[in-house]
C-alpha cells in the first residue's frame, strides 16, 4: 500500500486547519493551541539550524507524557531529525546506553529523570534541555549556546510582522527515511533500536483515521507512555493529525485518577493496556453492580437485562461516558473480563501490534470483532500463520507490509533473523487464523513451556484463569523440574480488608490451585504455589518481565 499523505503533511495540514483550537494540555496545567505548538516548533527549527544540527541527526526525549514532550518530538520530526523516544521508567544506565548507542546530539529530558542521570556518562551529547521549560541545562558546544541565547532574536528576524498559518511549510519526508528509533522494552531484558520509517508513521495514522471516529475539537487522553509506539501512535500522532485536543495526565493512570480525570475530559477514544481495564472492571464496576455476585459475574453469564444495562452504564461512566471505542493492546486481555465486556455491550476492541510495526498488525472495529480474536490484518499489511493447520494448530504469526520497520539500528544480523528474504517479519507470537481472517493469539513462542512428554503448555492461558480466582492480583506460570509452578502476587489490600492474615492467604492460594486443577489437563496442572509480596516488574506495556522470574525457585 502506498499512503497518499506523507507523515509530515499530516502535521503541517493539521496545524494550519486547526490554528485556533486547543491542541495539548497538561492535566491541571498549561494548554497550548495549535498555533502555540507551531511557534514553539519554529523556534526549535531556528535553534537547530543555527546550532548546526542537521536532518538525520538524532534527538532523544526521555520524560513523562507532557505538552512539551509532544512539542519536542514534533519539532524533531518536522525538521528532519530522527527522534529517539526513551521510556522514563528505564533505569539510568539504560538511558545512558540508549543515548550513546543512538548517537543522539541532544537530549530533551524531564526534571525527575534528569536528577538520576549522569551527564558524564553521555559524552557525545551537544546539550541537554529540560522539558518543563526547555531550559538549556548542559551545553558543550558554543554554537548551540549562541543559537539558544539568540533564538528569540532569530525568530523575530524570520517573522518580523506576525507568525501566521501561511508560514507553516515543513520539509517533505521520504517514505523510506528513518523517522524514529524506538528502543524496545520487551520482556527479554535487551533493548533493541527499532528504526521506523516515515511510511510506517503515515500508514499507522491513516489506519487510525480509517478505524476511529475522532473529529477536530474532540478530546483524547494520552494515558499510555508516548515513549512507546502504542501510545505514540494511537493517542498522540493520530489525535494531533485530526485536530483533537490531547490531555496528558502527567502521572500514573490509576483507576482513581482515570475516574476523576475522564469524568472531566470525556475522551472520544481511549487507548489502554489490559491491566488497566481488568483492574477497573474488578475494583470499580463489579462491586457497584451487585455486591452479592461480585467476581462471580466474571464466571457466570449475565442473563438479567437489568444487570447488563447497569454494568454497561457503569463501564461507560467510569471512562467518561463519551467514548466511541476503547482500544486495548500491548498484552493479552483476560478471557473472562473480555467475555463480560462483550455481554454487556461495552464498545471495546483488541488489537495486535509490536514496536517493529509502529505498532499496528491486526485490528477491527468493536462492532465486528470476534471474541478472543485481535481482528484482521490492518490495511497495507499481510499476515499468515506458520502452521500445517492454521485454523486449529497454533504457529508463529508473520506479517509484512507498509508498517514494518527498516530494521534494528546497528544490528544487521538480528534484523536478518527477524525479517526473512521475502519480507515477512517473524513476530514470535503463536496464533491461529480463521477463514474470515480473524487472528487469535495463543501466547509468545518464547514463553511456550514444553514438557519432557512433548506437551505444549501456554502459560498465558492458565494465568488468565488464575487471575480471576479469589485474592489473586497477578500471576506467572513457570516450569521447574518438570513441574508447573504458579508464582502469585496476591491482592493483599482486599485480603487484609476482609480480615485475612498471611496464613489465610496461603490457604486460599492453595485452594485456588486445587480448584483450577479440576479444569486443567493432567499435563499442565499446578504442582506448587509461591507467593510474592511485591508486584512483578513490568514493561511499559504492563507486561510482566518474565525473564526475571524463570529461575524463581
Amino acid at each position: 500500500m502506498e499512503t497518499h499523505t506523507r507523515f509530515i503533511e499530516y502535521i503541517e495540514r493539521s496545524i494550519v486547519a486547526h490554528w485556533d483550537l486547543n491542541a495539548l494540555t497538561d492535566y491541571r496545567g498549561v494548554t497550548l493551541q495549535y498555533k502555540d505548538v507551531a511557534r514553539k516548533i519554529a523556534k526549535f527549527h531556528l535553534t537547530f539550524e543555527a546550532a548546526g544540527i542537521l536532518p538525520g541527526d538524532k534527538i532523544a526525549l526521555c520524560g513523562r507524557n507532557s505538552a512539551h514532550w509532544a512539542v519536542g518530538f514534533l519539532a524533531s520530526l518536522t525538521y528532519g531529525a530522527v527522534a529517539v523516544p526513551i521510556l522514563h521508567e528505564f533505569k539510568p544506565d539504560n538511558v545512558h546506553n540508549i543515548v550513546n548507542h543512538s548517537e543522539a546530539k541532544l537530549l530533551l529530558v524531564g526534571d525527575q529523570v534528569w536528577e538520576n542521570l549522569n551527564e558524564e556518562a553521555m559524552p557525545a551529547l551537544m546539550g541537554v534541555l529540560l522539558l518543563p521549560d526547555f531550559s538549556l541545562k548542559v551545553c558543550r558546544n558554543p554554537r548551540l549556546q549562541e543559537a539558544y541565547d539568540q533564538r528569540n532574536v532569530l525568530y523575530g528576524r524570520r517573522y518580523p510582522k506576525n507568525f501566521r498559518p501561511e508560514h507553516i511549510t515543513y520539509r517533505r519526508d521520504e517514505p523510506e527515511e528513518a523517522a524514529v528509533i524506538n528502543y524496545t522494552s520487551g520482556t527479554t531484558g535487551y533493548s533493541k533500536g527499532v528504526m521506523l520509517p516515515y511510511r510506517s508513521l503515515a500508514s499507522n495514522v491513516a489506519y487510525c483515521q480509517e478505524m476511529l471516529r475522532v473529529r477536530a475539537g474532540d478530546t483524547m487522553v494520552a494515558m499510555l507512555p508516548m515513549g512507546h509506539v502504542f501510545g505514540m501512535t494511537y493517542d498522540f500522532l493520530y489525535g494531533f493529525a485530526v485536530g483533537a485536543h490531547l490531555y496528558f495526565l502527567t502521572r500514573m493512570p490509576s483507576p482513581k485518577i482515570i475516574a476523576q480525570s475522564f469524568a472531566e475530559i470525556r475522551p472520544r477514544v481511549i487507548s489502554c493496556v489490559p491491566l488497566i481495564v481488568e483492574k477497573i472492571i474488578k475494583k470499580n464496576i463489579l462491586p457497584r453492580i451487585d455486591n452479592r455476585l461480585g467476581k462471580l459475574l466474571l464466571k457466570l453469564p449475565v442473563i438479567s437485562d437489568r444487570l447488563k444495562a447497569q454494568a454497561r452504564l457503569e463501564a461507560m461512566n467510569i471512562f467518561g461516558g463519551n467514548f466511541d471505542e476503547i482500544v486495548i493492546g500491548g498484552a493479552p486481555l483476560n478471557a473472562e473480563v473480555e467475555r463480560f465486556l462483550k455481554q454487556i455491550g461495552c464498545p471495546y476492541t483488541v488489537g495486535d501490534g509490536m514496536t517493529e510495526c509502529g505498532p499496528i498488525i491486526c485490528s477491527a472495529r468493536w462492532e465486528e470483532l470476534k471474541q478472543h480474536s485481535c481482528g484482521r490484518a490492518a490495511t497495507g499489511m499481510q499476515v499468515r500463520v506458520d502452521s500445517p493447520d492454521p485454523q486449529h494448530i497454533p504457529g508463529e504469526l508473520r506479517c509484512r507490509g507498509v508498517n514494518v520497520m527498516l530494521g534494528y539500528y546497528k544490528e544487521p544480523e538480528i534484523t536478518a533473523e527477524t525479517i526473512d528474504a521475502e519480507g515477512w517479519l517473524h513476530t514470535g507470537d503463536l496464533a491461529t487464523i480463521d477463514t474470515d481472517g480473524f487472528v487469535t493469539l495463543r501466547g509468545r513462542s518464547k514463553n511456550l513451556l514444553l514438557t519432557s512428554g512433548g506437551q505444549n503448555i501456554y502459560p498465558e492461558e492458565i494465568e488468565s484463569q488464575l487471575n480471576n480466582l479469589p485474592y489473586v492480583s497477578e500471576s506467572l506460570i513457570v516450569l521447574q523440574q518438570e513441574k508447573v509452578v504458579a508464582l502469585i502476587y496476591p491482592d493483599f489490600e482486599e485480603a487484609f480488608a476482609n480480615g485475612l492474615g498471611q496464613a489465610d492467604i496461603e490457604r486460599v492460594m492453595d485452594h485456588n490451585r486445587t480448584e483450577l486443577n479440576r479444569q486443567l489437563p493432567a499435563y499442565c496442572q499446578i504442582a506448587k504455589v509461591k507467593i510474592y509480596f511485591e508486584e512483578f516488574e513490568k514493561t511499559a506495556k504492563k507486561s510482566i518481565k518474565r525473564f526475571m522470574y524463570q529461575e524463581a525457585l
